[in-house]
């Protein structure tokens, strides 16, 4: 997400144009290929659709700006052409910011999402997010009536979604008006990335008593819901979110500064770019929905972590045997060593692979936040790092290294404001007992280690995703030698595993996954945590995993590739859009073949002690 988010903007002001991300194409020349070909299989519309868009993807509109904002009266802030982020950078900043006391609407400023179909179809002109599926449904007969997008403010926390606009009540609305007019047939849900995690809380809050819920009941999924088919589901967070937070980087942004130091500082609002774009990002509450959940139980402690073993070349294969050519690779490299996950952060390449009965640290948590960096009155926008000072700043580097469990006390001490909001709405642990009365408040709904599935024995539950992909898992760090403006840490591009098929590279560890969001995020939950009857599925939800093996495009032809695994590229994927289709027409996971498995899944699942 926060790659993204800088991209657009590095882009836009210094060329003018809406970045394509991963090469832009909107498969427009085979659009319809899945649908003709199930078209003359028989199939047709059955269940009504939802689609829930996940974060940056929904367009955003202007209803109430300041003086610098006139004549933007409902145009679009974010999506489409991006223009007035290219015409008025700061302008553009200062509306697209949330207050940073209440995490919703600044004074004199309302940005709402767009509404329709047309609110994340297309992410900007030529770059299709939900566009080709959608013209596949219509393939088969589906239409506005049976299609419906649950377009909500991706900044705002989930809760406050309802709070402010009523979104959770509109879904509730439509898809019961949906129902009701497709001859009583129940929906399927297509939740995409972070839009998983806010249709979990939907259906938590839609059965919970008002006034924290909706009032439906505790039936009210089983009545109405077929299938939920969640496509990149970061279910137990993203490593990538917390490189965000802390830096405003990932992969591709850290080394963009290495060829470029200080142009990313400079030359999009005139000065502290990413100073800018960290304290408006810091505002967004949902950001902090996909920090990892489960602590060092799901994403290994200092020493250890399930998921290892994975051969990081960037060498892909045309073709759908990514897989077999994969294990031949391992088989083939016995120099391979495991890799230790578990350190989502360290101070260093060294610090990275140290052993932990040589790792020395200093615990930062009592630390006082000392000196104040000097002359940050010269500082051109206030991030909470200013008010740190140098002990602050060292303690935080003398801890050294950093597991899922020390990352949120870390983020609680480098940005306290953002994290109180967080606070009140999120939770990122295990719950030792679901019958726990705590447990019915809304910070809890979207952590499914934290609540529960709903009571709907019929209900599928689908994790579909992409893998053979590198995808970010860990970080080298370093402390910057800047000034007081400057962010303080860094991701070490210079660290590097020293050899092609190392999973260390540009001062990143990578692991399987679909480019965002690791296997072990997406599928543990229905490879474990969900499968049968567990306490957090105390109904029996039959669930599923479908996963899609990377293949880039072959030719110009294919645009972004129709065997994708990539995050947002995976929704122009033949073979998802085919499952989706079928699963709408009445198939069940079953009919579809069950699990379709590439990645060690199911082994790295069983290495996570988790009580279920």
């Amino acid at each position: 997400m926060f790659n993204l988010v800088v991209s657009v903007v590095f882009v836009q002001c210094n060329a003018g144009v809406v970045p394509s991300v991963r090469g832009g194409g909107d498969n427009g020349a085979v659009a319809g290929s899945s649908g003709v070909k199930l078209r003359k299989e028989g199939l047709t519309v059955k269940h009504p659709v939802v689609f829930v868009p996940g974060i940056v993807t929904g367009g955003l509109e202007l209803w109430e700006g300041r003086q610098c904002a006139d004549g933007l009266f409902r145009k679009r802030l974010w999506g489409g052409t991006f223009g007035e982020l290219y015409k008025r950078p700061l302008c553009w900043v200062e509306h697209m910011s949330l207050d940073n006391e209440t995490g919703l609407d600044p004074p004199g400023i309302r940005v709402r999402p767009v509404s329709g179909l047309v609110a994340a179809d297309y992410f900007a002109p030529g770059y299709f997010v939900w566009a080709v599926l959608i013209a596949n449904l219509a393939r088969i007969g589906y239409e506005e009536k049976n299609m419906y997008m649950a377009a909500y403010d991706w900044r705002i926390s989930f809760q406050n979604t309802e709070v402010r606009d009523r979104t959770l009540s509109r879904i509730k609305s439509n898809i019961e008006l949906m129902v009701a007019t497709n001859g009583g047939k129940k929906v399927v849900v297509i939740p995409h990335s972070m839009g998983v995690l806010y249709f979990l809380h939907f259906m938590k809050w839609v059965e919970a008593p008002a006034p924290m819920g909706g009032g439906g009941g505790s039936d009210w999924c089983a009545k109405h819901i077929k299938a939920v088919m969640n496509i990149g589901g970061p279910f137990l967070g993203v490593p990538k979110s917390v490189a965000g937070l802390f830096s405003i980087e990932a992969r591709d942004i850290a080394v963009a500064r290495t060829f470029a130091p200080g142009f990313l500082d400079k030359d999009v609002f005139g000065l502290q770019t990413l100073q800018h774009l960290m304290r408006m990002t810091r505002t967004w509450d949902s950001t902090m929905s996909m920090i990892p959940k489960g602590g060092d139980t799901i994403w290994g402690g200092v020493d250890w972590s399930p998921d290892v073993s994975y051969n990081c070349s960037a060498k892909k294969h045309k073709n759908n045997d990514t897989y077999n050519a994969f294990q031949k690779d391992k088989e083939d490299l016995g120099f391979m060593k495991n890799i230790n996950y578990g350190r989502l952060i360290s101070f260093g390449k060294d610090i990275a692979e140290l052993h932990s009965y040589k790792l020395e640290r200093l615990d930062f948590r009592g630390a006082l936040k000392g000196r104040n960096l000097a002359n940050t009155s010269n500082c051109d926008v206030w991030t909470e790092y200013h008010e740190m000072g140098v002990e602050g700043i060292k303690a935080v580097t003398d801890y050294k290294a950093y597991t899922a469990d020390s990352i949120l006390d870390l983020l609680h001490f480098v940005a306290p404001k953002m994290m109180k909001r967080g606070n009140a709405h999120f939770s990122f642990g295990i719950a030792d007992n679901l019958d726990d009365q705590k447990y019915k408040h809304y910070k809890y709904w979207s952590n499914p280690l934290e609540t529960t599935l709903p009571n709907a024995p019929d209900m599928e539950i689908y994790s579909m995703y992409g893998v053979g992909i590198p995808t970010e898992r860990a970080y080298v760090y370093k402390l910057t030698p800047q000034s007081e403006c400057h962010i303080p840490f860094q991701i070490d591009t210079s660290a590097d595993g020293g050899h092609e098929y190392s999973c260390l590279r540009d001062g990143v560890y990578s692991s399987d996954g679909d480019e965002t969001v690791p296997v072990l995020s997406a599928g543990f939950m229905c490879a474990k945590g969900w499968r049968g009857r567990t306490r957090f599925n105390p109904s029996g939800i039959r669930t599923y995993i479908r996963e899609y093996d990377h293949a880039p495009p072959a030719n110009l032809l294919e645009g972004r590739g129709t065997q994708s695994g990539a995050h947002v590229d995976i929704l122009g994927n033949f073979a998802l859009i085919e499952d989706i289709i079928r699963v709408a027409a009445g198939a069940s996971g079953e009919d579809l073949g069950g699990d379709r498995v590439h990645s060690d899944i199911f082994k790295w699942s069983e290495k996570i002690n988790l009580k279920l």
